[in-house]
């Protein structure tokens, strides 16, 4: 499976942003798509996941409220909507695929397949 983030860009406190995460190739039942995030000189981080097959999202306790998982059946794209921006959220955004789940992991080294990542820049 290939994953292809996009959609990071400047934007200001407050403001909203939404990236894509583009899926091809082939996935399973038991796929799930999440999104990490990593600052200069920090840890890769969860932000939130879905499964493939539909359901409802999960999410970092640092995020809820203020951004939302959807999925794109007809594009097949995961889309990670981000409203209220701080400029804690400026990181590179990556979004992962975890082919053979058993949940919706936190832990990144449970995904093996990653897109290039996105860089999100939110001003004060």
């Amino acid at each position: 499976v290939q994953l292809q983030a996009s959609g990071g860009g400047m934007v200001q406190t407050g403001d909203s942003l939404r990236l894509s995460c583009a899926v091809s190739g082939r996935t399973f039942s038991r796929s799930t798509i999440g999104w990490f995030r990593q600052a200069p000189g920090k840890e890769r981080r969860f932000v939130g996941g879905i499964w493939w097959s539909g359901g409802s999202p999960t999410y970092a306790d640092s995020v809820k409220g203020r951004f939302t998982i959807s999925r794109d059946n007809a594009e097949n794209t995961v889309h990670l909507h981000m409203d209220d921006l701080k400029p804690e959220d400026t990181a590179v955004y990556y979004c992962a695929a975890d082919l053979a789940a058993r949940m919706i992991s936190g832990n990144w080294k449970t995904y093996t397949s990653w897109g290039q990542g996105t860089l999100v820049t939110v001003s004060s």
